[in-house]
């Protein structure tokens, strides 16, 4: 019969019910008083975080009520009754799981839609087709996950792959997963590119932002953002290098420089680089708030050797490794698929 001692005790740490209780308590009394709606916005976040609680709250009790049942079902079964019992076993296994989710995801941001994008760093060509098998993978993750990918900005490379792309991935939870994914990313194989089939060295780097709903989450003052317009490039259709529908949006306090030249209006470009811009901003505004040293703009270290979270191996062997937990797999081409869970979950274990 299946291993069922971790689903035996639900309490630990995995969920801490009694502060849980005492968060719903204060959110009523605050719901509870008269002027409580003359901030529409800050009402809607109180009842957001009201629901999402009482949520959590439902699943552990939905939790120890199974457990009670699998207990009972261990004491009253026979033989015949194995099946039964894994089947159970395993639905509080899953029930665990999502409880630990809730923990390790507990963050301000953990629950917004997320911004995606992806650079080459040092290797030309090379880190450009990089940069390519990148963006395929964390589509194929999102397939996977049940998210929804839009891209904001795609530029292509001057030779092949990729120069800049930049994703919205929409879902519960998207940042909170994605976060993971923030870093250099470095790959070793036999070059495609290469005549002589040498073995090369690419990087490229992943930034992953929290979207915001509205700018009201970050001030921005008139006159504050400057937009230029500009053709196209690449492949795209007839108003390619025709029409002005690229957008650059450019922040004038703090550099910021975002462009958006993906779809073939300058009004929708312009709203996608708005999107990107309102996320970079409101990172870096975190940052600010926590006392980091630096914004993130300056944070970024260079693409290139020695700076990398994860290294993907070609050749001379298979393998891929995550530097910061040392989870790795020799299984490289599901990784490709989009099979970044346990990377990602032992990422989320070890900062929660």
């Amino acid at each position: 019969m299946k291993n069922w001692k971790r689903g035996s005790k639900i309490s630990g740490g995995i969920f801490d019910l009694p502060h849980k209780i005492s968060q719903l308590a204060h959110l009523d009394q605050e719901m509870a008083k008269s002027n409580f709606w003359e901030d529409q916005q800050k009402a809607q976040t109180l009842l957001k975080e009201r629901k999402e609680i009482e949520k959590e709250v439902k699943e552990f009790r939905d939790l120890e009520k199974n457990l009670e049942d699998v207990k009972v079902l261990l004491e009253i079964s026979e033989e015949g009754d194995e099946k039964e019992i894994e089947r159970e076993i395993s639905k509080l296994e899953e029930g665990i799981e999502k409880l630990e989710l809730h923990r390790m995801l507990g963050g301000e941001d953990d629950q917004r839609d997320a911004i995606l994008t992806i650079h080459p760093g040092a290797g030309g060509t090379e880190s450009c087709d990089w940069a390519s098998m990148l963006f395929r993978m964390y589509q194929r993750w999102i397939e996977r996950e049940g998210f929804v990918g839009v891209v904001l900005d795609f530029e292509h490379g001057e030779e092949a792959g990729i120069k800049d792309v930049t994703i919205e991935v929409k879902g519960e939870y998207a940042y909170g997963f994605l976060k993971a994914e923030s870093g250099v990313h470095r790959l070793v194989r036999i070059s495609p590119f290469d005549a002589n089939k040498r073995r090369h060295t690419s990087f490229a780097a992943v930034f992953v932002y929290p979207e915001i709903e509205s700018e009201t989450d970050v001030e921005i003052k008139e006159g504050e953002i400057k937009m230029d317009a500009f053709r196209s490039s690449g492949p795209g259709g007839q108003n390619v290098n025709k029409l002005s529908t690229a957008v650059r949006l450019t922040h004038i306090p703090t550099g910021i420089v975002v462009s958006c030249q993906s779809e073939r209006s300058q009004y929708q470009n312009r709203e996608n680089a708005m999107k990107i811009l309102l996320a970079k901003l409101y990172q870096r505004k975190k940052e600010e708030e926590e006392k980091r040293l630096e914004a993130i703009e300056s944070q970024k270290k260079e693409i290139e050797w020695g700076s990398q979270i994860r290294s993907y191996v070609f050749h001379p062997y298979s393998l891929v490794k995550d530097h910061r937990t040392n989870v790795e797999t020799a299984k490289i081409q599901e990784v490709m698929d989009g099979d970044l869970e346990p990377f990602i979950r032992a990422y989320l274990l070890k900062s929660g």
